[in-house]
């Protein structure tokens, strides 16, 4: 089969790999669509260290090619979306409720990371049963593919971030995972959502999806427009979608006595992340900041697609370019470059 793969730190390429093979649990998936992420460029920059001949990609649906001898309750041809983080389900840290950490500290992130990852014609899934969704009928794959990663870590960062009833957020930066941080504030009842973006289609998005104001912070600090807005007080919380240092601290500033910083950028340069002393009352003024990894699972994307099939939700507005798989790496150079407004581009096999 063939495989998108990271050759060596700052390198990619396409090669040859055998088709896995499943475990006694396990299923191998036919990819029919997916769609590269921000956080693959992370990768390939070395974030997370070397990597020789990975296979990259965590957003992929598909079909069940194989499936191991212990599986039930699936069955071959069947279309399936698998989460970006697939969970053992039985280690310390699952059985702790905590399944994006499985096994060790972001140990459930499995695809790109500690093994191939889903950018390939074929790709295996750990823990079938667990890990794979059924889509709808009624739900094309270009919408489902969605549900792998932006929709499900997006709606995390509201869901982490403890948003009251008619409360106010704003959501520093409005790539695909703001922009559904943005959608899922709203579903959980924000009163007002601000999001703070000076890119003019991520804008349009960010109001498609729900703002009620946009912030440019090319013409003005943000954090003081925030405070204007809600009075002096600040936002009861913060989202923080791109993973830079000063986005971070202006969650920090923002975020209002006893309100909750949702983290869900991905910081993946330097040693530190800075905290400002004083907006964060010395340590001492009830603000809790909160991080989180993509939640996986069978139970959560059944959900997410759910939604897909209400029509509640349209992800696919974020698809702003569509390639084929004999023409990745091009698309993968316009991801990492951020050319021609590019928000998501989607990958047909």
């Amino acid at each position: 089969m063939r495989a998108f793969v990271m050759k060596r730190i700052g390198e990619v390429g396409v090669m040859e790999k055998p088709v896995p093979t499943p475990g006694p649990n396990d299923a191998i998936v036919r990819t029919t669509a997916a769609l590269i992420c921000t956080s693959d460029s992370h990768t390939v920059r070395g974030a997370i260290g070397p990597r020789e001949n990975l296979t990259l990609g965590h957003e992929s649906v598909g079909v069940i090619a194989a499936l191991g001898d212990a599986v039930t309750g699936l069955r071959i041809g069947q279309r399936v979306a698998v989460n970006a983080i697939t969970p053992c389900y039985v280690c310390e840290n699952c059985l702790r409720g905590f399944t994006s950490q499985c096994t060790e500290s972001l140990g459930g992130w499995k695809f790109a990371n500690v093994k191939d990852g889903a950018m390939a014609e074929y790709f295996h899934v750990n823990q079938a049963v667990a890990n794979l969704a059924p889509i709808p009928d009624s739900v094309p794959d270009e919408a489902a593919v969605y549900t792998c990663d932006m929709m499900s870590t997006g709606f995390m960062a509201a869901e982490h971030a403890q948003i009251p009833l008619g409360g106010t957020v704003a959501v520093f930066a409005a790539g695909p995972v703001g922009l559904m941080a943005i959608q899922g504030a709203k579903l959980l009842g924000a009163g007002w959502v601000a999001a703070v973006e000076s890119v003019p289609r991520r804008q349009e998005l960010a109001r498609r999806f729900g703002a009620d104001e946009v912030i440019d912070f090319t013409r003005g600090d943000p954090v003081a427009t925030i405070r204007e807005r809600t009075g002096g007080a600040g936002v009861d919380a913060a989202i923080e979608a791109l993973g830079s240092e000063a986005t971070f601290m202006n969650c920090v500033r923002a975020t209002r006595p006893g309100g909750t910083i949702s983290n869900v950028g991905y910081h993946g340069e330097g040693d530190y992340v800075r905290i400002p002393r004083l907006d964060w009352g010395v340590g001492m003024n009830d603000k809790t900041i909160r991080t989180g990894l993509c939640p996986g699972g069978r139970e959560r994307m059944s959900r997410l697609l759910r939604f897909l099939a209400s029509g509640r939700l349209d992800p696919t507005v974020m698809t702003t370019h569509r390639f084929a798989f004999s023409e990745i790496e091009a698309a993968f150079r316009m991801m990492d470059r951020k050319e021609d407004g590019i928000i998501k581009p989607l990958i047909r096999f």
